[in-house]
């Protein structure tokens, strides 16, 4: 499986998508050129427990080091990656 971006001017978004079924996706609104507000996961009942969602959240960390950006985390998965990862604290948005 294939985790593709897709990104507008104010949102983005990673996800898995398999003959036109949206199957996982983590999405995001941009605020401002280095904060983003990370509002939702979704893994379909098919994919769970695989580790999809730490998958998709892996590929948002990686672009928010990469693009010096700062996180704010609405959505509970995001939330509780956060607090169980301190070494990703330095993303948090404050």
């Amino acid at each position: 499986m294939e985790i593709k971006l897709s990104e507008s001017e104010n949102k983005g978004r990673f996800f898995i998508e398999e003959e036109g079924k949206m199957l996982a996706q983590i999405t995001w609104v941009k605020e401002t050129e280095d904060h983003i507000i990370l509002d939702h996961t979704f893994v379909d009942d098919l994919l769970r427990g695989q580790g999809i969602a730490r998958q998709l959240f892996d590929k948002v960390i990686e672009l928010a080091r990469e693009r010096e950006i700062k996180i704010q985390p609405v959505c509970s998965y995001a939330q509780k990656m956060f607090e169980q990862n301190p070494e990703i604290a330095d993303l948090m948005y404050q």
